[in-house]
């Protein structure tokens, strides 16, 4: 019962948790957002002292809980795992804890953060490290079969779905989250939790405290016939079942051992099992290798029996199988994915051709000396301090703003910048998401205030004096009026008219910089702050 409880939370958790990060609507932000805020590393960063104290709590009463339900690559791992064991049963043995790898992967985590050398921490977090793979990985898979479902109702004049833009935001973040999950995944499918208990800062720091809970699995030797079963099935490989020891410091409580146990032998208890009397203890020692040999005996025969049955088993159903005939069904449905697919591509190639006639340029990043971070950031320092590069934010701003950095010191945190759309005033998704403080939560009216940025025009790509004809794309578009047009030359009324910025009203949202029709460095851009400012 308790391994079907726990299992049941994970999913839970684990499924809510992923789609924050594949949401494009914003809609389960609003009642599923408390998940990502009780992770440790970002309640730590954001000094919620209360969610800290509740999960040591929580490990103190029942041990590692929070990696076996609460952290979404823990629970990655199980599933990696399980799809791992599904060819081979009780494929675990035990291993020895290698305690100075584990305390020497913390010792560098608290390092790098006390010396801010944020992209380290970030590699080693798990939730940081899951939240990459799901928005680099799992994102545009998810998005592309949106659009799948977008383009196949509108065949059918039904608008229920929408199509949305699917293109990889950072190649580095790519790069680096396609690693992880390579290496999280393989060490997983091989050998369950080793990477949650080798490398994870948060497991080795839980599974320090996890050593005093009230409440863990408890081996009671009189019932136990060494039979190891329990052992073989410990993803954790934290079970000695020679010596009838666990090493509490890796056990993540899933259970397993409990629901594996022919004996009854394992059970989650307050209070240590009851060792037998002396005169027991003599006998059953007396009595252990005889009753052993029996017991390997009877398991080699009926392992042989299964054998011979499964290949018995497997030889009918190929008979069975060739004598069936080709089921049309999945052609069919091949055939219109591929027929689907297709025809999005072509679309898509569609939507780069005004009118059939001229190629529209992608916009390029201009050169910016300072980066751009979201309102309720504050500044580039307090980001630095306090985002985890989880990248929730990047997932779920819906404008395509925000990218992570490629910057050396700043790799995998959020940066605005305003090629595909611009940060529109009314909108403050990001500040409603972050979980770790590093983007504090504003309304509309005070993001309207804040200044991250300020335009500058370059006056060699400005379409009224490369081209010759009217623009005003800039100031028409500008939500706080600091963009004018004035002539470009100031003796000529008549002359092309060019923009004129107003820095004191100008608060950085790149509304001039993404409507600006130059290509492929538009004519005005934005610059950074280092400081956010208030008007």
């Amino acid at each position: 019962m308790l391994r079907k409880i726990r299992i049941a939370a994970a999913a839970v958790f684990f499924t809510m948790i992923t789609l924050l990060f594949l949401d494009f609507t914003g809609t389960l932000h609003a009642w599923f957002g408390w998940m990502a805020r009780v992770q440790l590393l970002p309640a730590v960063l954001a000094v919620n002292v209360a969610v800290v104290a509740a999960l040591l709590v929580l490990t103190l009463l029942f041990g590692r809980v929070y990696c076996s339900v609460i952290c979404p690559l823990g629970v990655f791992q199980d599933v990696a795992s399980w799809a791992g064991g599904r060819r081979r049963k009780n494929r675990f043995t035990y291993s020895r804890a290698l305690p100075w790898l584990r305390y020497g992967m913390l010792a560098l985590f608290v390092a790098a953060m006390v010396a801010h050398i944020k992209p380290v921490a970030e590699l080693l977090a798990p939730y940081s490290a899951y939240g990459r793979i799901a928005s680099n990985l799992f994102a545009p898979l998810y998005r592309w079969g949106n659009n799948l479902l977008a383009y196949a109702a509108e065949r059918i004049d039904s608008y229920a779905f929408y199509t949305v833009d699917v293109w990889v935001k950072s190649g580095v973040t790519f790069a680096v989250a396609a690693a992880t999950f390579a290496v999280v995944a393989g060490l997983a499918w091989r050998n369950g939790r080793t990477y949650c208990n080798t490398v994870c800062p948060v497991g080795t720091l839980l599974g320090f405290v996890s050593r005093f809970a009230v409440f863990k699995p408890r081996i009671d030797t009189s019932k136990c016939n060494g039979c190891g079963l329990c052992a073989r099935n410990c993803k954790a490989s934290c079970i000695d079942a020679k010596s009838h020891e666990i090493d509490y410091s890796r056990c993540v409580a899933c259970m397993d051992c409990i629901g594996k146990c022919r004996q009854h032998a394992i059970a989650f208890s307050r209070k240590p099992a009851a060792k037998p009397a002396s005169e027991t203890s003599a006998s059953a020692a007396a009595e252990a290798p005889a009753k052993t040999d029996r017991v390997v005996a009877a398991e080699s025969s009926s392992k042989a029996d299964r054998d011979v049955a499964a290949e018995s088993s497997s030889k009918a159903e190929r008979v069975v199988a060739a004598d069936r005939p080709a089921d049309p069904s999945r052609r069919k449905f091949l055939t219109i994915a591929g027929v689907l697919a297709y025809t999005a591509t072509v679309k898509a190639q569609e939507k780069k051709v005004d009118g059939g006639l001229a190629v529209i340029l992608d916009k390029k990043v201009p050169a910016r000396h300072t980066p751009i971070v979201p309102p309720g950031a504050v500044s580039l320092r307090h980001m630095a301090a306090h985002c985890t590069g989880c990248q929730l934010c990047v997932s779920s701003c819906p404008n395509g703003v925000l990218r992570p950095s490629s910057g050396l010191m700043t790799l995998m945190q959020p940066e605005s910048s305003y090629e595909r759309g611009y940060c529109r005033p009314e909108c403050v998704v990001c500040s409603e998401v972050c979980p770790a403080g590093a983007i504090l939560k504003i309304t509309p009216a005070e993001k309207s205030a804040i200044q991250v940025g300020r335009a500058v025009w370059v006056r060699d790509n400005c379409v009224p004096l490369t081209d010759g004809v009217a623009c005003g794309n800039c100031a028409r578009h500008c939500p706080t009026g600091a963009i004018t047009m004035v002539p470009s030359d100031p003796e000529r009324a008549d002359s092309p008219k060019i923009p004129a910025i107003n820095e004191e009203r100008c608060i950085g949202c790149g509304a001039c910089e993404n409507l600006c029709p130059a290509r492929p460095f538009s004519a005005i851009y934005v610059e950074g702050y280092t400081y956010h400012r208030t008007i």
